[in-house]
């Protein structure tokens, strides 16, 4: 018996591979949307990084509808993103517009999505980020698009955003992940206080079940300390 159906956005990354995983081990139907296919998931849509961002959006609402052939979605998990540094003084346009693109562009078509196939009392994720919450000079692109992105989740959890009714609309807002990645770049840091894929993977199965779902336009920081994170709102 499939428990129910959600769609992770990124779903090949490293935090997104981890959320199909075990959505997949709790009898979900997933769909993934990313550049390139996770084979464990059960429908894979492709970004198409050549099409403008409408028509980026049309094709994935398209693909998407034809997948689920009127079946409704129990969650949207998006955690598509990417990081990029740099101040006013080098390349900030650049680094902008490439962080406009992973982190903003994935949470609109996302939520294009939410408003077509997510059911009555389903859950949108975005991904935010706690640095987001004051200034980041150093990395300026990022805090915009993230800032964007936290934006956003509050319009969405508001009257006639468009989304179904009683859906809830959330951010996660981490400090540092424990990708392969991070410690690869940063193998000196204290993991200690990075927050485990695993504990996010789980989060959102819970959350698709409805289970202990924070208020709906809320900004979850994910704060790890000695291992154990908790959550706070911001």
């Amino acid at each position: 018996m499939v428990t129910g159906r959600v769609l992770v956005y990124g779903g090949r990354g490293a935090l997104g591979a981890k959320c199909v995983s075990h959505l997949k081990a709790a009898n979900f139907w997933v769909a993934s949307v990313d550049l390139t296919e996770n084979t464990e998931a059960d429908v894979n849509v492709a970004v198409k990084t050549g099409e403008s961002f409408g028509d980026q959006e049309a094709s994935i609402v398209s693909a998407i509808g034809n997948a689920l052939n009127d079946q409704k979605l129990d969650g949207i998990f998006c955690v598509a993103g990417g990081w990029a540094g740099g101040n006013a003084s080098k390349d900030l346009a650049k680094s902008s517009e490439l962080m406009w693109n992973q982190s903003v562009c994935s949470s609109v078509i996302a939520a294009t999505l939410a408003s077509k196939f997510l059911k009555e009392g389903g859950v949108l994720q975005l991904t935010g980020a706690k640095a987001a919450l004051d200034a980041t000079p150093g990395m300026i692109g990022y805090g915009m698009a993230k800032a964007a992105v936290h934006h956003l989740t509050k319009s969405l959890a508001g009257k006639d955003s468009g989304l179904p009714t009683n859906s809830t609309v959330l951010a996660i807002l981490p400090i540092t992940l424990d990708t392969p990645m991070n410690r690869k770049w940063m193998p000196k840091a204290d993991f200690s206080t990075w927050t485990p894929l695993e504990f996010i993977a789980d989060l959102f199965v819970k959350w698709a079940k409805g289970d202990d779902r924070p208020d709906s336009g809320s900004l979850v920081q994910l704060v790890t300390k000695e291992s154990k994170t908790s959550l706070v709102a911001a």
